[in-house]
């Protein structure tokens, strides 16, 4: 019985680690840091509020959802949701707009963490 006790205890006790360092990763984010575009999960980014393509090609934009793979990103504004999720606002580090269109781009960061739609 005692080893069954240990064992859950050891269980829980590194469960509760790994929780721990998601929290942290996203906690340390704040205004000025850099972080990357990583590869969507599907053809369109889901945690990334990009606009859609008819309303890039409207803007006489180039709707190529890949061009933003790998972009290098400043964070311009950090906001703690009622949730209790993240949400930041990020432009491309070279100054340039997003598709000749948009410059400032949301992204909801614990979700695009947990996609790999960006990485720290």
């Amino acid at each position: 019985m005692k080893k069954y006790v240990l064992a859950s205890f050891i269980v829980l006790g590194s469960l509760s680690i790994n929780a721990q360092d998601d929290v942290n990763a996203s906690a340390t984010l704040k205004v000025g840091d850099v972080i990357e575009i990583g590869n969507p999960s599907t053809s369109k980014y889901k945690h990334i509020k990009f606009p859609r393509a008819n309303f890039i090609i409207k803007r006489n934009g180039v709707a190529d959802y890949k061009s933003a793979l790998g972009e290098e990103v400043v964070v311009t504004e950090v906001e703690t949701l009622k949730e209790g999720d993240t949400r930041i606002s990020v432009k491309r580090k070279d100054g340039r707009r997003f598709f000749n269109t948009v410059s400032n781009v949301s992204i909801s960061l614990e979700k695009a963490i947990e996609a790999n739609e960006i990485k720290i």
